[in-house]
């Protein structure tokens, strides 16, 4: 039949669902992994990543089903989803890409301000204390405190924050260009016939 057929279809669309369910389960599986082994502390970022890891499994295993039982009302529902999920993480990918040092900056200080367990976290892994100016009159979970040799986070932070955002920008573009893919795919699956199926049940 070619790649343009029923079968072909049918087959790239389980395989792309079985690369997202593959994602979704490693992304919980690391954020478990980094909660468990204390190199992430804060309650919001492990949640957060576990809920989106989760929201995609779902999305995948739907996609999945609909694509093996070439189910009408699920396809559409999968194809919509994912077409929304394409729309923002290919704004936030481009706003990863495109955002400016000083914008960097800024974001990096109000996340910085929001969580005292973050900055913690981050006191701790990086070895150094406050964001832009070191409180020596206060507390700090980072090891150099006790011998007063600390720099600030902001500069540590800085040296690979734009190669972090760059490199998440790039990846998040990659997935975002493989939603679009599974639209267009599952768009294309929905309105081909199955032929083992009676032609006269095909809607």
């Amino acid at each position: 039949m070619g790649c343009a057929g029923f079968t072909c279809s049918k087959n790239s669309l389980c395989a792309l669902n079985i690369l997202y369910v593959m994602v979704s389960l490693l992304m919980i599986g690391i954020a478990a992994w980094g909660k468990c082994f204390g190199l992430v502390s804060s309650f919001q970022v492990v949640g957060g990543i576990i809920g989106v890891g989760v929201f995609l499994f779902f999305v995948a295993l739907a996609g999945l089903i609909g694509a093996m039982k070439h189910h009408q009302v699920l396809l559409f529902f999968y194809m919509i989803i994912l077409f929304l999920v394409f729309v923002v993480q290919f704004s936030v990918s481009s706003a990863c890409l495109a955002i400016n040092e000083e914008q960097q900056n800024h974001l990096l200080e109000v996340g910085w301000n929001n969580s005292l367990t973050t900055q913690r976290d981050v006191e701790k892994s990086l070895n150094c204390c406050g964001f832009s100016r070191m409180d020596i009159n206060g507390s700090c979970a980072a090891p150099c405190f006790h011998y007063s040799t600390c720099t600030t986070c902001a500069a540590k932070i800085q040296e690979h924050a734009g190669e972090v955002l760059r490199f998440v920008g790039g990846i998040g573009l990659f997935f975002s260009f493989t939603e679009i893919l599974g639209v267009w795919l599952t768009y294309r699956y929905r309105n081909q016939k199955d032929p083992r199926a009676n032609p006269s049940a095909f809607l």
